[in-house]
């Protein structure tokens, strides 16, 4: 925050003129100041980013491409949906093992709403706790053969919250490249010296690591389980040895890993076979493999500790609502005894995989788990492919500029272990007659 922002804050709380501190005798800002301010800075339909937004929506309708974004779904969001009253083959689901509806999971969350309400209502150091909040953390933690676990109330707010809380300006965060938004928020907020290395490439971190490290207290490697937007995987072995080698702390964000990776669907550390322990901070989300909502950190009890009594986003924030924690607890027990829907799943994955890149379509760097991608190289191809899959009853949206760059523009495909054969072959189908039509030109 700037000295001018601070004095702002501080003249807010005390009541009094707002005074810049930033200099020595400077002067109160006058009311003939004040109303000088540009009305175009006093209005939201004048801030830049909207009206940017507003030029590409209007070149949008200019060139015939429907809004693809905000579709609103008339029930369960599965392998297949409902829009506009009309069913849809759904590839636009996180739903991987196909939970989200499960019978189990539904009534888990209707009996936590008959003995706690909708509600955790505060904070859980203002409310206190419930007893499925713990049971849900104690869950996770077993998972990880780890001491602890924390739940926060957002996947984004757990990254945002807790790299802010752990790290500082005396710090350095190092990222994949392609690491997730929520991440780099953190790292910002912290403070700290932030550095991205290529994708993937463990021999650009270490040469980073070897020139850098020195000049920092504490250095935390970020990397993703299963990246959300290219479908593939870290050498995590080979992060372990870097973390070793140089002193830092490896942080694996699981939000598209848990349920997916690894032959139970533990996630990366099942799939690599290396003791769980190895990894600093397992961070992973509800809202996907658990069909619950909100974010967790696991670890050693002091990490833990640490989190709970000074992260904002748990110290601040309501507890998560008894019925997501009671589904997610219920999913998750599912999973542990169902590993055939992982196996299913990464079945389904191999096979859309491998029928698309036979159709010769831009997969990128999927492996086939859960993830496929299809790079369409600009946003409006992204878009217009989009429209032109659920004209022929596919809902699959597209990823564009600024959330990729605009040469990795594309759709991406999410598998669900719900998902048949019919169906993969299908939406392969599809993707290969709509291109040569001139979709992507």
């Amino acid at each position: 925050m700037s000295a001018m922002n601070k004095a702002q804050l501080i003249g807010r709380i005390l009541g009094r003129k707002t005074e810049s501190l930033a200099a020595a005798g400077s002067k109160p800002v006058t009311r003939q100041a004040e109303n000088a301010v540009s009305g175009n800075l006093t209005r939201f339909d004048s801030h830049p980013c909207y009206k940017e937004m507003q030029v590409l929506m209007g070149a949008s309708r200019a060139l015939g491409v429907d809004n693809p974004f905000f579709k609103t779904h008339e029930g369960l969001a599965a392998a297949t949906t409902t829009i506009g009253q009309h069913s849809y083959l759904n590839f636009s689901s996180y739903n991987y093992l196909g939970l989200n509806g499960h019978p189990e999971v539904s009534q888990a969350a209707k009996d936590a709403i008959d003995r706690y309400g909708v509600s955790a209502s505060a904070s859980r150091l203002v409310a206190g706790e419930r007893p499925v909040q713990l049971e849900l953390e104690e869950a996770i933690a077993e998972l990880y053969e780890a001491e602890d676990c924390v739940v926060f109330v957002s996947g984004h707010a757990t990254n945002v919250s807790a790299i802010a809380t752990l790290f500082g300006p005396r710090d350095l965060v190092v990222h994949d490249s392609l690491i997730h938004n929520s991440v780099l928020e953190g790292a910002k907020l912290s403070g700290a010296s932030r550095r991205s290395f290529p994708h993937n490439d463990v021999r650009a971190l270490d040469a980073l690591l070897g020139e850098i490290r020195g000049q920092f207290e504490r250095a935390l490697i970020v990397v993703e389980g299963h990246y959300s937007m290219d479908g593939d995987l870290p050498d995590l072995p080979a992060l372990i040895e870097l973390k070793r080698r140089h002193g830092c702390f490896l942080m694996v964000d699981e939000a598209h890993a848990l349920g997916v990776i690894g032959s139970t669907g533990r996630g990366l550390f099942e799939h690599f076979g290396v003791a769980p322990g190895e990894v600093d901070i397992w961070m992973g989300t509800l809202s996907k493999t658990l069909s619950g909502c909100g974010g967790y950190i696991a670890g050693e009890r002091a990490l833990v500790d640490h989190l709970k009594y000074a992260a904002p986003g748990f110290v601040y924030s309501v507890g998560i609502a008894p019925p997501l924690a009671a589904a997610s607890l219920a999913a998750l027990r599912v999973m542990r005894r169902e590993p055939e829907r992982v196996r299913r799943l990464q079945e389904n994955g191999r096979l859309f995989l491998e029928l698309a890149q036979k159709a010769g379509l831009k997969t990128g760097f999927s492996q086939g788990f859960s993830i496929i991608p299809l790079i369409t190289g600009s946003s409006l191809a992204a878009v217009r492919l989009s429209s032109a899959f659920f004209e022929h009853g596919i809902n699959v949206q597209p990823v564009i500029y600024p959330a990729v760059e605009e040469k990795a523009a594309r759709l991406r495909f999410f598998l669900s272990e719900a998902h048949s054969e019919v169906d993969i072959r299908h939406a392969c189908q599809t993707a290969s007659k709509l291109i040569p039509q001139g979709i992507l030109s």
